[in-house]
């Protein structure tokens, strides 16, 4: 089957690229209009990592309503904020 071009083996995947590209980005809290695996989908195919805790690594927070602890460790971080408008914004989506 190989002379007729069947692949056996997985083709590498192609290195994400996009406006997140190197981005580590949490969510935290009810976002407006998207749901967690809607943002989460979305900044993946941008080329971001979506990770649950906020850190020194994480690049961004994206806030929504009733968000905790989250935000405030990303303020005493020094962490950039933005709401889910700003993000979509830089998906080119807003």
């Amino acid at each position: 089957l190989k002379p007729s071009g069947l692949r056996l083996d997985e083709p590498a995947a192609a290195a994400a690229s996009g406006v997140l590209t190197g981005m580590t980005v949490v969510i935290t809290g009810t976002l407006p209009t998207l749901s967690r695996t809607e943002a989460k989908q979305r900044i993946v195919a941008a080329g971001g990592k979506v990770t649950d805790s906020v850190s020194k690594a994480t690049s961004l927070v994206v806030v929504g309503e009733d968000a905790g602890s989250k935000l405030e460790r990303a303020r005493t971080l020094g962490v950039e904020t933005i709401d889910e408008n700003e993000l979509l914004r830089r998906l080119g989506e807003g």
